[in-house]
């Protein structure tokens, strides 16, 4: 931005901008009429055909014309192929003009600015399936001879216009679908039906976009598999540049195709490896859809309320600045809030025959209010009292209960205690709450890290029984049997006692000793 010269714009914000706006188009005109200098009658008549229809005299459009070569927009020369008869038509018809590269820039900018402010964006699959061809057809085009060099420039240069439509589109539609989140309509109906179209549409256009995505980025690949710096040498080749003074075009030329050609990269097939722009436009699209029905789901909530507190209010307080008196006030409030009359207003005296009807509360002594009238709106109401539920006959059956328990656990626990190293199988057949315990310990075991000898030790809840677990010296299985089912695994050596034992544990006797013994 900063090498954009100062004084390219400046007609559009300088007074008569509009007909300084209008004789630079009636250059641009004469242009597409491939005449390159205009006279001063030349531009008036010009000036009619885009559309300027008031009078300009002479001296004004002089005036126009000299600021604009001014700025270097426009370019005046000599016109010595003319025949003067007088010395006032010289004057007249001597000076032509002519856009500089400055004006065309300048002119090209302000329609494209206006094309923008007028545009909306779109998200059009026909663009992918446009790119995904000219992809192809360059596949095609690279096994033709040098004959086919033209065609191949002129496929290029559609493909890069048609990226530059994605992109274009996709940036205003991307634009236009935040403003519409944040946007809050007046009517809203129509709002409502906006937003709801839109998501339809983005709906439509996410069918199938990540197939259509892989397929542009597979045509990519095969392009750049024949040589995509051969595609932009036969591309110069067809683009048949002309000759300009100084330095060749090709360069230039060359540098902006394998701009183009990055950026065809990063939408769809990244060389960093990074996510494609297209997935990056899925979930945008895919969040706007979720905000926009968020948004209409607020909209159709705000429709079926009749009305909300905030209006309630505003609409209480207009009645409240309406009101012709004091005491109108007084019964819109009571109306509104709902206020009576005390709730202790009913209570009387212990003695009501000592307070005459005709004393005033003020001087009547107090009454007592309850704090439940004021806490709940009720008093204490004093009934018989009730009886006190013998729980002898709970309390001799919880205990004994416990007893049955207490004496469950010591059994399952003299079972189990072994009083030394013992293999898993050695416990064969037992009870299903003995082996619930014997579980229990296990598991306990199983989930403790081992010492430096291979051992785990564990213990129950309350501390009173310990396990010591040892790796099976062999490949034997164990088989617990109970009456419920049977339990295969490792024949682990398993010492179990009360905590804090002091028996050591002995080395596992092998088979043989077992046998011997």
């Amino acid at each position: 931005m900063r090498r954009v010269p100062p004084e390219l714009f400046r007609f559009t914000t300088v007074e008569r901008s509009d007909l300084y706006g209008a004789v630079l188009e009636a250059f641009g005109v004469a242009g597409e009429h491939l005449e390159t200098a205009l006279g001063l009658e030349a531009v008036r008549e010009r000036l009619r055909g885009v559309g300027w229809l008031a009078a300009v005299g002479d001296e004004e459009l002089h005036e126009v014309l000299k600021k604009l070569v001014q700025w270097e927009l426009l370019d005046v020369v000599h016109n010595h192929a003319e025949n003067y008869r007088t010395a006032e038509d010289y004057e007249r018809r001597n000076l032509h003009y002519s856009l500089t590269r400055r004006g065309e820039a300048a002119l090209a900018g302000v329609q494209h600015a206006l094309e923008v402010l007028s545009s909306t964006g779109a998200l059009q699959t026909a663009v992918l399936e446009a790119i995904a061809d000219r992809l192809d057809e360059l596949c095609v085009l690279f096994a033709e001879p040098a004959s086919a060099d033209r065609r191949i420039f002129a496929t290029l240069r559609e493909l890069e216009g048609h990226l530059d439509a994605l992109v274009e589109n996709t940036k205003a539609f991307n634009g236009e679908l935040q403003r519409l989140l944040r946007a809050e309509g007046a009517d809203l109906e129509v709002f409502r039906e906006v937003k709801a179209a839109t998501v339809a549409y983005l709906q439509e256009f996410l069918v199938n976009l990540d197939r259509r995505g892989q397929t542009v980025a597979a045509a990519v690949a095969r392009v750049e598999e024949r040589g995509v710096a051969l595609l932009r040498e036969r591309a110069l080749r067809g683009a048949e540049l002309p000759p300009v003074a100084g330095e060749h075009p090709a360069a230039g030329w060359l540098e902006s195709r394998r701009a183009r050609w990055a950026g065809l990269r990063a939408w769809f097939l990244p060389e960093d490896g990074a996510r494609p722009r297209i997935e990056q436009l899925h979930d945008i699209a895919r969040r706007a859809i979720v905000s926009l029905l968020q948004v209409l789901e607020r909209i159709n909530e705000s429709r079926r309320r009749s009305s909300s507190a905030v209006q309630d209010f505003r609409e209480l307080a207009r009645w409240f600045a309406a009101a012709p008196e004091e005491e109108d006030l007084h019964r819109l409030w009571s109306s509104a809030f709902g206020l009576g009359s005390a709730r202790h207003a009913h209570l009387v005296h212990p003695d009501p025959e000592l307070i005459p009807s005709s004393q005033s509360w003020h001087e009547a002594p107090p009454v007592e209010v309850s704090a439940l009238l004021r806490t709940s709106g009720r008093t204490e109401r004093f009934t018989r009292t009730g009886r006190v539920r013998d729980v002898a006959a709970v309390r001799a059956e919880r205990a004994e209960r416990a007893r049955a328990e207490r004496a469950e656990l010591a059994h399952a626990w003299e079972v189990l205690e072994t009083g030394g190293a013992v293999r898993l199988s050695s416990f064969g057949a037992l009870d299903p709450a003995v082996f619930d315990r014997l579980l229990d310990l296990l598991g306990r075991a199983l989930s403790a890290r081992p010492d430096a000898g291979g051992l785990r030790r564990a213990t129950t809840g309350d501390g009173r029984v310990e396990i010591v677990l040892a790796p099976p010296p062999d490949e034997r299985t164990a088989v617990l049997r109970t009456s419920r089912g049977s339990l295969a695994g490792p024949d682990y050596v398993v010492h179990i006692t009360a905590a804090g034992g002091t028996s050591a544990f002995p080395t596992p006797r092998t088979e043989q000793q077992e046998a011997a013994g």
